[in-house]
């Protein structure tokens, strides 16, 4: 059965699931999970999405966020593959560290934000981890109570709901949170009532489905060589010889982090495909990452293949 197309509505709210696969722990140290906010801070500053609330469980990660025109496909494939790369490396592990794909609803915030925030910072509380939210480190809940700050998270979204001054807006959203403290498990905060992608009225859901299908990851392997191989001047069958010619390198690196970022394959297909194994792969692309810091031309040349592939 084919899957569904993820929704996608610019600046649409969605509660994003991530889990371990098989149930694996995906933290093993709280190493781990800075590293996990530092990439969650970069995402936000490259794909000018916002992060209005998260939880750091043992084998999974609960999100609320707010994309931009980046479609949340894209967010998540970056944040996942980049964790999971360096995961593998500092625990000398292989294979994979997250269960399929990650889960989102979308959610009317008119109706749901407030109380999935709660929900989210509920999470340890529910599992019997801790007794109160405040007890437990690795969520956002400290910096909606003002005893952390995290530069990359939104919170101003959700207090200014409760108050327009700070103080008061914190002490009446840690009134709300306290309220819920006997709150069940939800299920519609993990499917939505008349279709699993969708959490709000029939309107909202019926509006979301008729427009805004995401079909961001839509590229395919054999398309995204073509546009490169175009620019590059090259043929595409050279890109799979063994050769080290320079340019040849550079347009097998941008063909996978296209594919990374919009297609269809994974990044084990891409590098059998040129005849290379993954960690070479992986790591051609991470030099690229960085050179896009730094070079403008690089940069521009970039989009304009993405342009050409009409993303």
């Amino acid at each position: 059965m084919a899957r569904k197309a993820r929704v996608h509505i610019d600046g649409g709210y969605y509660h994003v699931m991530l889990r371990g696969n098989g149930g694996a722990d995906i933290f093993m140290s709280d190493s781990d999970r800075y590293h996990f906010y530092l990439l969650l801070q970069e995402g936000v500053e490259r794909f000018e999405h916002r992060i209005h609330a998260f939880c750091l469980m043992t084998n999974h990660v609960h999100l609320v966020i707010q994309v931009g025109t980046i479609p949340l496909s894209r967010i998540m494939q970056n944040l996942s593959f980049r964790y999971t790369r360096w995961f593998n490396k500092h625990h000398k592990r292989i294979g994979h560290l997250f269960q399929g794909r990650f889960k989102a609803l979308l959610i009317d915030e008119e109706s749901y934000l407030l109380e999935l925030v709660r929900y989210t910072h509920m999470n340890p509380v529910r599992a019997g981890m801790v007794k109160d939210p405040s007890a437990y480190a690795w969520s956002s809940h400290h910096a909606y109570t003002g005893k952390e700050v995290l530069p990359w998270l939104t919170s101003d979204v959700v207090l200014s709901r409760f108050s327009s001054m700070p103080d008061e807006a914190r002490q009446r959203y840690d009134s709300f949170v306290a309220d819920g403290m006997a709150e069940p498990h939800r299920p519609e905060f993990h499917a939505g009532a008349s279709d699993a992608r969708v959490l709000g009225d029939d309107r909202f859901a019926e509006k979301a489905l008729a427009d805004h299908l995401d079909v961001a990851r839509n590229i395919g392997l054999d398309d995204c060589i073509a546009q490169v191989c175009r620019v590059y001047g090259v043929e595409p069958d050279a890109l799979a010889d063994r050769s080290r010619v320079r340019r040849h390198s550079e347009a097998r690196a941008i063909v996978g982090w296209l594919i990374m970022q919009f297609g269809k394959e994974s990044l084990t297909a891409v590098a059998a495909h040129f005849n290379r194994d993954v960690a070479t792969m992986s790591a051609a692309i991470r030099k690229l990452e960085k050179r896009l810091q730094s070079d403008d031309k690089f940069k521009e040349k970039l989009d304009a293949i993405q342009k050409n592939i009409k993303l």
